[in-house]
């Protein structure tokens, strides 16, 4: 995530009905430390991170791997090709199956 890229933590909190015990809570930060960064207090890059993966982009970490993120990074690398076929029909199954 780039320095520049701002986050409005409390609007995207409002926007999915959460308190922000259950918000900042699924990225490991407690409710005061959330309370302070919708305040306007530095958020670390690695909570950003968190912040944008779990409440913006939906990923259910629960259900990542190292060995998930390894096969990615390996088809990336030798396969490109293969990858972004797999990857545009992973993004129609998921649809079909909404």
């Amino acid at each position: 995530m780039k320095n520049s890229e701002h986050i409005d933590s409390r609007e995207i909190r409002k926007r999915l009905g959460m308190n922000q015990s259950e918000f900042w809570g699924m990225i490991g930060v407690t409710q005061s430390g959330g309370s302070r960064y919708e305040s306007g207090r530095n958020m670390p890059r690695p909570v950003q991170a968190l912040l944008r993966l779990v409440h913006v982009e939906q990923v259910d970490l629960a259900r990542i791997r190292r060995e998930d993120l390894e096969v990615i990074e390996f088809l990336k690398a030798t396969q490109s090709e293969t990858f972004k076929k797999l990857k545009k029909e992973a993004r129609s199954w998921v649809k079909e199956k909404r």
